[in-house]
Order: structure tokens, then sequence, then C-alpha cells
């Protein structure tokens, strides 16, 4: 990586050891994607919840040759809101996600997926140029 990877946190105090499950989380997304020019990472404590835990935003904005990806992990639901009251958690999705986004921004630099040139009734078309005309299925006596 070309720039050092800038880790935020807000609402919240930092930590040696979140900050290291970053490093190495990034370090995966550098040998799985080797050219990333930039990575940074915020992570919010949105609230702060005595009985039903914290819940943290993780945001994660990466510079890429040819364009930039941006991963934004928030729960949206009561369910999930308490379901990931964990820090680590939330980072772990958040970086399976910006892996997966990154896998399919490699396919498509790498032009490995696929292309319609046409739409579907065009090419119809052009392969059944010359039809007879279409006739009901009665006969004439």
């Amino acid at each position: 990586m070309e720039v050092e990877p800038e880790i935020t946190f807000h609402n919240m105090q930092s930590s040696d050891t979140v900050k290291a499950e970053i490093l190495k989380r990034i370090a995966k997304l550098e040998k799985f994607y080797g050219r990333l020019i930039s990575c940074r990472v915020s992570v919010e404590a949105r609230t702060k919840q005595h009985r039903t835990g914290n819940i943290f935003e993780v945001h994660i904005e990466m510079q890429a040759p040819g364009g930039s990806l941006v991963v934004s992990r928030e729960p949206h639901h009561v369910k999930e809101r308490r379901a990931h009251a964990n820090v680590r958690t939330s980072i772990v999705e958040a970086f399976d996600a910006a892996e997966a986004q990154l896998r399919a921004y490699g396919k498509k630099r790498n032009g490995e997926v696929k292309t319609h040139t046409l739409p579907a009734n065009e090419q119809a078309a052009e392969l059944l140029p010359d039809l007879p005309p279409a006739t009901s299925g009665r006969t004439r006596p």
C-alpha cells in the first residue's frame, strides 16, 4: 500500500487491540488485492446502552487504481443491533463485505465479468431475418 492506513475512532476510546485487528484485516485485503493505494477505517460507537450493548458502525474507504470503494456497515434492524454489540464482530463483518467488493472490483477490472453487446430481442432479429409470415393454426378446405 502506498499510503499508511488511517484508523479513527468516534465516540469511543481508541484501543490497541482493535487497531491490531483492523491492521490484520487490512493486510489480508492487501494480500487478496495487492494494488490498493490507501485505506481509511472509521469505527464509531453510536450509543452507549447498558442493557442492550453498544451499537458500532464501521466505515472502510479504499482507493484502488481506477476508483474508490466504500463499505459502510451499520445495523439497520433492532434485532441486528442487539446481535452485534461487539466491536470485533462489526469489524469482521465490514471487512468481509470489503473483501467481497474487492473481489467483484478485481473481476470487473480484469475483464472476467460477462458483458452483453446486444439486447436479446435484437439478437433474435438478426438470427432469423427471413422468416415467412406466421399463419394461424387453421387450414382452409
